[in-house]
């Protein structure tokens, strides 16, 4: 009895670490749509998920979108927005190419007013392929957040690599697709997020045609 005993509590155990690592979760539902969200922040979260943490730049976000009316639910990116109790930061999704595409993404943080205080070169990483030089955050250009208050505005620059990044690949397999769907439907946002933030300041938004949600995170 005794090994039978000993081996019922090593698989207690294992089963507790198991539910110690999943990443936290949240749910929110209305009549049109149920959405689920997994949070995977921090460097070892996103590199186990991603192959490559991003110097702790991106916060993803999986979601799986259930629609229940039978109605075709037009799915987009910037139907969600992640904010930061922390400092106010909100941050839309950004596409696989802003984050590993040929572009550069510049940014530069602006007051309430609406001046450009400084220019910052911008978070970097890794070395665009082939060549070896750092490769800032491709980009769109556009606003990209707000930080403690402050405007945040891109601008690109142009890369000169002659070869795609393969960790593009990885991001667009893993991205929400942007459709319309009467099936459930799920994948990965990527947000990038200025420095540390607890997994209880993190907020997700969805603002879409389904109506409005938020889902904290939990474990």
């Amino acid at each position: 009895m005794v090994p039978r005993i000993a081996g019922l509590m090593a698989a207690g155990v294992v089963l507790c670490l198991a539910a110690d690592k999943q990443p936290p979760s949240g749910k929110a539902s209305n009549q049109a749509v149920e959405i689920t969200a997994e949070l995977f922040n921090g460097k070892d979260e996103v590199r186990g998920l991603l192959g490559s943490d991003l110097d702790g730049y991106i916060v993803v976000v999986e979601v799986s979108i259930v629609p229940k009316t039978g109605t075709p639910l037009a799915v987009h990116l910037d139907d969600f927005i992640l904010r930061s109790d922390k400092d106010g930061q909100r941050s839309r999704p950004f596409a696989p190419s802003q984050i590993a595409g040929r572009g550069a993404l510049v940014i530069s943080y602006g007051g309430r007013g609406g001046g450009v205080m400084s220019e910052d070169r911008g978070p970097v990483w890794g070395g665009s392929p082939g060549t070896g030089r750092p490769r800032r955050l491709g980009g769109d250009g556009g606003a990209i957040g707000n930080m403690a208050g402050e405007s945040t505005a891109s601008t690109i620059e142009s890369s000169k690599a002659e070869h795609e990044d393969p960790l593009l690949g990885t991001l667009k397999d893993k991205v929400l697709p942007e459709t319309e769907t009467t099936s459930p439907l799920s994948g990965l946002l990527y947000f990038l997020m200025e420095g540390k933030h607890k997994n209880k300041q993190l907020e997700l938004y969805y603002q879409g045609p389904a109506g409005k949600l938020s889902m904290r995170f939990r474990r």
